[in-house]
């Protein structure tokens, strides 16, 4: 069942009712069991983020994912018979990127929709994107993720066999498309430059303020802590990516101004295409004096998050700047590890030796609960410190007696 593409137009988004789909992960020596079932959970997440209901999980344990359908066919079958006695399922999600022609087998073998990792964050991406910026950063990545996977997905076209009249069609169709995406993507790259001309002129303006940007894993509550400090009214909900577009807010301390925005999250296996295409929106880290970077303390792999957004921001060019970790959640923290009988004293223990730890292998840090405000006010303490010092080096001229 070859997959029909729109050329040059906006991938159709999965729908709004919910579609009922199963999950497929491969364990390799590489990926253990117990990292594998974390991504699924997150694989999950996305999928309920984007309308999709998970009623089952497949796994098998290979040495490197199968070429022609990723999974070995013992599994495919299993798969196909699972389906054929739960027809209300219309989708397979699989946990890894995959290629045009892995894409067609498997639909041909199991009759359904098949989507990969990249593909359900595009998706999302699509569903998510306010802006014209955002919109034309989408439209971007979806023909970046188009173009290797071109031939792939043509079965009709191709040469069935060898002879005289079985040459070149198809692959004149390819190259056609492949002109197709090509002009797409270069329409979509310039007109990407000129919202950036745009953005830069604009940040030009305010090139004489400290500028603080919160980053961090998706749905660690960045947005939320942003509405508490600058009392504004950005989306804020527990689902992944709920925020694309960067938000940039006036706050002032006192009498002291700075800005601070609010920016797209990172995720494990995030695709390299959609971190290129989202590069001008992440000049504001880039740009930025100081990060904030928000943590979900409660997470069980909030450790692994971390090292996440360390990546990306390495990849960016912004690892080297003045940094606060702020470890968000805390009150879930607590519901979820601490046992009834523990004393206050033990509780408090624990957090401190907490604390240490995270302070030795991470930095300086705060906690505290966006949704309680517990520990709001040390972090706006620690955020006027860091911001004092800024604009001492930075702007020696705008320094006041705060």
């Amino acid at each position: 069942m070859a997959k029909e593409w729109n050329l040059g137009e906006k991938a159709n988004s999965l729908k709004k009712e919910p579609e009922y789909a199963v999950l497929v992960s491969v364990i390799t020596p590489t990926v253990g069991e117990t990292v594998a079932h974390e991504y699924l959970d997150e694989l999950e997440f996305l999928a309920d983020t984007a309308g999709a209901v998970t009623i089952k999980r497949f796994t098998q344990r290979l040495q490197h994912p199968e070429h022609r359908t990723f999974v070995g066919s013992g599994k495919v079958i299993e798969i196909k018979q699972y389906l054929e006695r739960h027809e209300e399922v219309t989708m397979v999600i699989f946990d890894d990127d995959l290629s045009g022609k892995q894409t067609n087998n498997l639909e041909e073998a199991l009759k359904v929709k098949i989507v990969d990792r990249s593909s359900l964050i595009l998706d999302i991406f699509a569903n998510r994107a306010q802006t014209a910026q955002a919109k034309t950063q989408v439209d971007l990545a979806q023909m970046k993720y188009l173009m290797p996977r071109l031939r792939g997905l043509w079965t009709h076209l191709e040469r069935q066999a060898g002879g005289i009249g079985t040459r070149g069609p198809g692959e004149t169709q390819i190259e056609t498309d492949r002109r197709i995406v090509q002009y797409r993507m270069k329409i979509l790259e310039d007109r990407l430059k000129d919202i950036d001309r745009q953005n830069q002129t604009q940040r030009k303006t305010r090139s004489e303020q400290v500028r603080v940007a919160l980053v961090g894993y998706t749905n660690v509550g960045k947005s939320t802590l942003l509405n508490l400090l600058s009392k504004a009214d950005v989306l804020a909900e527990n689902k992944l990516f709920a925020t694309l577009d960067t938000t940039v807010r006036k706050v002032v301390f006192g009498t002291m101004p700075f800005l601070l925005s609010d920016t797209v999250g990172f995720i494990r296996k995030l695709p390299h295409h959609l971190v290129e295409s989202f590069k001008s929106t992440l000049d504001e880290v880039r740009e930025s004096d100081i990060l904030l970077h928000v943590v979900d303390i409660a997470h069980p792999q909030f450790e692994d998050q971390i090292r996440t957004v360390q990546k990306t921001l390495l990849e960016l060019g912004a690892a080297d700047k003045p940094t606060l970790m702020v470890y968000n959640k805390i009150d879930l923290y607590r519901e979820r590890y601490f046992d009834d009988l523990l004393t206050e004293q033990e509780r408090t223990d624990i957090e401190a030796e907490l604390r240490e730890r995270l302070l030795a292998n991470f930095g300086e840090n705060v906690f505290i609960s966006a949704s309680t405000k517990e520990g709001i006010d040390q972090l706006r303490e620690r955020m006027t410190r860091l911001i004092k010092e800024t604009y001492v080096v930075r702007y020696p001229h705008q320094v006041k007696s705060w």
